[in-house]
């Protein structure tokens, strides 16, 4: 009796359990939508550095902003954005730029296999040749369609580009928003799985073009090269090789290479201190004739190297002299950068950082020095939120008579520049559905 109690009592429990509704599950949420935007604000003041004409003062101050408004939808193995922007010089005529600076629709698999296709921004390794060039206003993207595989050790790229004017029939054309008619890239990314090391290899060939209309031609040239990161314990050492080589737009021969090497050290939670070397190929045979005078050596090929679409503001120099500006007669030097610096953070949302470079010329101008002169770097970084940061600097350089003459310029040599900048980047909605 008592066995038979029990089996009623446990079946008149399940059959109760039974009748109760079933505990509803909530839906997943595959979907995302967020809508972010960034204000960026740059005052400058300058004095010296560019050449005086009509007895005009050298001292310069202005105000240049940003404004980006950014969506982005996720869903599943979908992602898409867009961001438009508008930029200008505060007290310009007219509107500023307006502009779509992405628009882009990235497909992906489980395995990593992606397709992404539409207007986009690019950063690879360190951004020396290939980034997004933040620092400027307008910043850099570019109409393109990338695939490829992309997992914790292996990343493979290849990307493909193909521009045109709206206006001109044919395949000719010039004065883009991007300066190649084409461009093809592969680039691959090592990174070891328990080492502290990565390791990038990239092949591009941009194809650029001469003429006009009626008659045009295509130059293509390639560029190969390696970057490489090694992170033993508190030591980060950097390097990288690039050569050149093809034709320019005008058809003539590129031999051209450049190699960097940085080695950083975190001596501690408030410390860092880096020291590097650069060095960029010149065109041979570079001479700038005397102020007033007229001429220019005729080049058969070129050995200036081409930084094509890196962040070159980080690299060589805050004031952008050598490669941002071009020399007189358009051909360069070369450039060799020797620096070092000191990063202090004496408490978490503030930054100091004093750097030294010592500039100098690849190869021989004609009578004159190797030396371009020195550069003072010093910058300050207040992060109060994450979204908020106050940045400022100020920079002295001491330049050379060859730097000078290279410019072209009158001025004393002494170039003073400081900024002052504030970036925020609020998310007004982020929701999940």
């Amino acid at each position: 009796m008592k066995a038979l109690a029990t089996f009623a009592l446990a079946l008149m429990a399940m059959l109760a359990s039974a009748q109760e509704p079933a505990q509803e599950q909530e839906p997943p949420k595959n979907n995302e939508f967020a809508l972010n935007a960034q204000l960026f604000t740059r005052g400058e003041w300058r004095d010296g550095g560019v050449a005086i004409e009509n007895n005009m003062d050298d001292m310069r101050a202005f105000v240049q902003s940003r404004l980006r408004l950014t969506t982005s939808y996720r869903h599943k193995f979908i992602d898409a954005k867009v961001a438009i922007q508008h930029t200008g010089l505060w007290g310009q005529t007219g509107k500023g730029n307006f502009n779509l600076y992405e628009a882009w629709l990235r497909l992906q698999s489980k395995q990593g296999l992606f397709v992404k296709l539409g207007r986009q921004e690019l950063v690879y390794d360190d951004q020396r040749i290939i980034g997004n060039d933040d620092w400027t206003m307008a910043a850099q993207s570019h109409d393109m369609l990338k695939l490829g595989l992309d997992n914790p050790v292996h990343k493979l790229h290849l990307i493909v580009a193909y521009n045109q004017n709206p206006t001109q029939g044919g395949t000719f054309y010039s004065n883009g928003a991007e300066p190649y008619k084409n461009m093809q890239t592969l680039w691959y990314h090592y990174a070891a799985p328990r080492f502290p090391f990565e390791g990038s290899l990239l092949a591009m060939n941009v194809g650029t073009q001469h003429g006009d209309e009626s008659k045009y031609d295509t130059q293509y040239q390639q560029l190969v090269g390696a970057y490489i990161k090694f992170a033993p314990g508190r030591w980060l050492i950097e390097g990288s090789y690039y050569r050149q080589m093809g034709h320019e737009e005008n058809a003539l021969p590129i031999h051209a290479w450049m190699a960097s090497v940085k080695v950083s050290n975190t001596i501690s939670k408030q410390w860092q201190a880096y020291a590097g070397y650069d060095i960029l190929s010149g065109d041979d045979n570079f001479f700038v004739p005397p102020k007033g005078a007229i001429g220019m050596a005729q080049k058969k090929e070129v050995r200036g190297f081409n930084l094509l679409f890196g962040s070159h503001h980080q690299f060589y120099g805050a004031m952008d002299f050598f490669y941002l500006k071009a020399y007189y007669g358009g051909n360069t030097p070369g450039l060799q950068n020797l620096y070092g610096g000191v990063t202090w953070a004496p408490i978490n949302p503030l930054k100091f950082n004093a750097a030294y470079h010592y500039f100098a010329t690849h190869v021989r101008v004609e009578g004159y020095s190797h030396s371009l002169g020195h550069e003072l770097e010093l910058t300050a970084a207040y992060t109060p939120l994450p979204s908020l940061k106050i940045s400022a600097s100020y920079t002295f350089m001491r330049g050379t008579k060859t730097m000078e003459a290279l410019k072209r310029s009158d001025e004393n040599r002494r170039l003073h520049w400081a900024w002052l900048s504030v970036s925020y980047t609020p998310q007004f909605v982020k929701t999940r559905w």
